[in-house]
């Protein structure tokens, strides 16, 4: 099984962090050049039904469970999940006096027919992550001061 955790503090109100973090049309700027888009499909009370669409044209369904008051969001790929057996994140939100801590988890198998192994999409996520944790930052705590 693949597992990666990376984190970044956000100078910033939690509201702040919490709601632009989780606003799923946006993520085509918060995650850099890794989805050119971001769409919500459903939302019912605090689950989101969204679809992504990477810079190669492949789309995929997730849903996504907000639970602001207890500072985490919980999501899962949906369909189609290959090249996944399946992908679970957790986003997890600590207020600190500097700002929030936010945390990235994804627990992942990879699909035996799929190109790249658990240890290779590690790796891919690590830095990906590390990349986009910082785009988040930059852009809450420019937002925040406005």
């Amino acid at each position: 099984m693949g597992h990666t955790q990376n984190s970044i503090l956000i100078n910033a109100p939690y509201e702040k962090v919490f709601d632009i973090s989780n606003d799923i049309p946006r993520w085509t700027q918060l995650f850099g050049t890794e989805y050119k888009e971001a769409r919500v499909v459903e939302r019912k009370g605090n689950r989101i039904v969204f679809q992504l669409t990477d810079d190669e044209n492949r789309s995929w369904q997730s849903f996504r469970l907000l639970h602001k008051e207890s500072h985490y969001a919980y999501a899962e790929r949906l369909d189609p999940k290959f090249p996944f057996e399946f992908m679970k994140i957790v986003w997890l939100y600590t207020p600190t006096p500097e700002g929030v801590l936010l945390t990235w988890i994804q627990h992942f198998t990879m699909d035996k027919k799929a190109k790249f192994n658990d240890e290779q999409v590690e790796g891919f996520i690590n830095k990906h992550s590390k990349d986009n944790l910082q785009i988040f930052k930059n852009v809450i705590e420019r937002e925040s001061k406005a």
